[in-house]
């Protein structure tokens, strides 16, 4: 299976991308500028040689090309990106991970976005997307160091059985992580404004806390 991260030259995009491409898959970080892409992907293959031999840095476009794309630019270019690519992103799955928050004194607060969530958005946005919101609550900085151990359920909502199936697939297998099926896309609104709540935890604990779900048996 291969992935596309469309903007995945920032930190949360880098992360995901380094962590898949420990499992041995073929991930493309994508970027406006290819050369961006190919700078952030040659950065990583150098902090972790020989761990990562299938990243590539490549153009958002190509990018689009991969069995699953995720979108994971900040929250307000999410579904500007996912217009600008709804023709190559038709019938794919696209995942959706970005949080809307803003910095309101000394915290974190999620803001109400004009269709309820950043997911919702880019379901408009590209509407032949199959869409599914995902990825939220896991820290950046615990997906970016591929040797740090994960532990945290993944909340995963979709409007489509094939987006929220693959999702999952894709969640569990990385090592740590279990996908949870949360419902329709509408509980992303829900799910991406308590990434605020967990932020303001981690910042008044020094913590990098997830979401780990008792008493939830599957698979």
């Amino acid at each position: 299976m291969s992935i596309g991260i469309l903007g995945g030259t920032g930190p949360a995009g880098k992360a995901v991308a380094a962590r898949l491409a420990s499992l041995e898959r073929d991930v493309f970080i994508g970027s406006r500028q290819k050369e961006r892409a190919a700078e952030v992907a040659g950065a990583l293959k150098e902090r972790w040689p020989s761990r990562l031999p299938g990243l590539f840095g490549v153009a958002n476009e190509e990018a689009c090309a991969a069995e699953i794309v995720i979108v994971a630019t900040p929250w307000n270019g999410a579904a500007p990106t996912a217009a600008a690519h709804a023709d190559r992103l038709a019938g794919k799955v696209v995942i959706s991970m970005a949080n809307a928050l803003e910095k309101v004194g000394e915290e974190l607060q999620a803001l109400v976005v004009p269709r309820g969530s950043i997911a919702v958005a880019i379901q408009q946005a590209a509407p032949e997307a199959l869409v599914a919101g995902a990825l939220h609550h896991v820290p950046a900085r615990g997906l970016a160091n591929i040797d740090d151990p994960l532990d945290a359920d993944v909340l995963v909502c979709s409007d489509h059985g094939q987006a929220m199936a693959a999702t999952i697939e894709l969640v569990d297998s990385i090592p740590g992580l279990r996908g949870v099926a949360a419902g329709s896309l509408s509980a992303a609104s829900a799910i991406e404004a308590f990434t605020a709540v967990l932020v303001g935890i981690n910042i008044a604990h020094r913590s990098h806390t997830s979401i780990r779900l008792t008493g939830l048996e599957t698979g």
